[in-house]
């Protein structure tokens, strides 16, 4: 979450606990509804922790290595003969053993907890949005207690409420099912925001009009993925929208800001799309290796109720590798394309989703972007851990348009404290200094 800048305009925020990734991730909710980037959305991690095999496969284990070994050294016959001799009810033996075995497995049962609970309260002190609270609750927790290759899924809330009038509420999550071969990802959220607007096509280095933008609405979120061999997931998704937005309450022009068209004043937008995937990740919320490839593709047609016509496509790789002992190092490259007749709230948003800290989202959008980072993270001791970060991107009307020039830098280093050890999920701060000011961020779960 991006609660303070330089330029004072504007702020983010994101949760990575069930899905950052680039799960759920509605462009319009970067003004409107903050809240519902605080759940889940990005982590599509494949967690592959060891565990024992269940008691039944150790026995059948048991069984074939006695058929294999009919005949017992002499010092094994031995003992057999020994315990035989102790034991005189070697049936009551037996059943006093699998007693015991079944009241331990019991008690291991009673005493591991079904999941965890994360509670961070984030406070708010923004020239934009004034002072308030930001408030994230959710639950990580295994959809079946029985299933040891899915990771953990997470469900959650968020609320924010400021001075300003601005306030939201949303509820989202990521399942992962029968053994990862399906995952779900849902969000919805409603809510309306007061704050400043920078307008499209905004070239960096050049001062900005800003206007008072209001905005209001819900939204909504589904998608299903399934596995398709190997580390492959794919499957469709579903969005629906309905936005208010206007120009300050008094209706007055600024000269040369950016005006609401008219068919957006009051819009209806819904999108078919479909996810594909690629996850290799050790672990769901802090990755140590492995690389995950994400694609999306939304169509907004007026065939299932969009007033627009238009298409967004996102692509991103990440890659971990671990340099050192609790070391990682971590780099993302993403794109974004928008074809069409394209409302203002769905451009490429840069500074959105952390990909690149150091610049308020909002500030630079436009029909095409591109975005590289890396980071080191170090793990210190006990719940500490300290990272350090930079990368470079643009945006820009045409892929032909970028230019040296108008690139977009950013770096910073940030403090990492551990909510939940067992899942390894950080409360994370991070301090960046961009092209056009600074920014400190805070949120749960890693940037990416």
């Amino acid at each position: 979450m991006r609660l303070w800048s330089k330029k004072g305009k504007l702020f983010d925020a994101a949760i990575t606990c069930a899905p950052k990734t680039a799960a759920v991730r509605p462009q319009i909710a970067a003004y409107l509804l903050i809240a519902v980037f605080l759940i889940a959305d990005s982590s599509n991690a494949f967690s592959q922790s060891q565990s024992p095999a269940p008691v039944a496969v150790q026995t059948a284990q048991l069984q074939v290595t006695a058929q294999l070994n009919p005949d017992p050294a002499p010092a094994e016959a031995s003992d057999a003969v020994s315990r035989k001799t102790v034991s005189t009810s070697p049936a009551q033996d037996l059943d006093t053993d699998s007693t015991k075995q079944q009241k331990e497995d019991a008690g291991k049962q009673k005493s591991e907890k079904r999941g965890s609970f994360i509670i961070a309260p984030i406070p708010i002190s923004s020239p934009a949005f004034g002072s308030g609270l930001l408030l994230i609750v959710g639950y990580v927790f295994k959809f079946d207690k029985d299933d040891d290759i899915s990771p953990p899924s997470t469900v959650g809330t968020a609320g924010v409420f400021t001075s300003n009038g601005t306030g939201a509420l949303a509820m989202a999550g990521r399942l992962y099912l029968k053994e990862n071969k399906y995952q779900m990802t849902f969000a919805v959220a409603k809510g309306h925001a007061n704050l400043d607007f920078y307008g499209i096509g905004r070239i960096p280095g050049r001062d900005a009009v800003a206007v008072p933008l209001n905005m209001g609405g819900s939204i909504f979120l589904g998608e299903v993925m399934r596995n398709v061999g190997g580390s492959f997931f794919i499957g469709p998704r579903y969005q629906y929208r309905r936005l208010t937005a206007n120009i300050n309450a008094s209706g007055e022009r600024i000269v040369g800001g950016f005006e609401v068209p008219q068919i957006d004043l009051k819009s209806t937008s819904a999108a078919l799309g479909f996810h594909i995937q690629r996850d290799r990740r050790n672990n769901t919320f802090y990755p140590t290796k492995g690389t995950l490839f994400d694609f999306t593709a939304d169509f907004f047609d007026q065939a299932w109720g969009s007033r627009r016509q238009y298409q967004t496509y996102k692509i991103a790789y990440n890659g971990f590798r671990e340099v050192g002992d609790r070391q990682v190092f971590a780099y993302r490259a993403m794109g974004c394309t928008a074809n069409g007749s394209v409302p203002f709230y769905d451009l490429c948003l840069y500074g959105f989703n952390s990909d690149v800290r150091g610049y308020t989202t909002g500030q630079f959008q436009n029909r095409r972007m591109f975005a590289t980072q890396a980071e080191y993270r170090l793990d210190w001791r006990k719940r500490l851990g300290f990272v350090a970060f930079g990368g470079v991107g643009g945006i820009a009307r045409n892929w032909s348009d970028f230019r040296l020039d108008g690139l977009l830098p950013g770096a910073g280093v940030g403090l990492r404290f551990k909510l939940d050890k067992k899942n390894h999920i950080n409360y994370r701060i991070d301090l960046a200094v961009g092209r056009e000011g600074r920014t400190l961020s805070i949120g749960v779960g890693e940037a990416f």
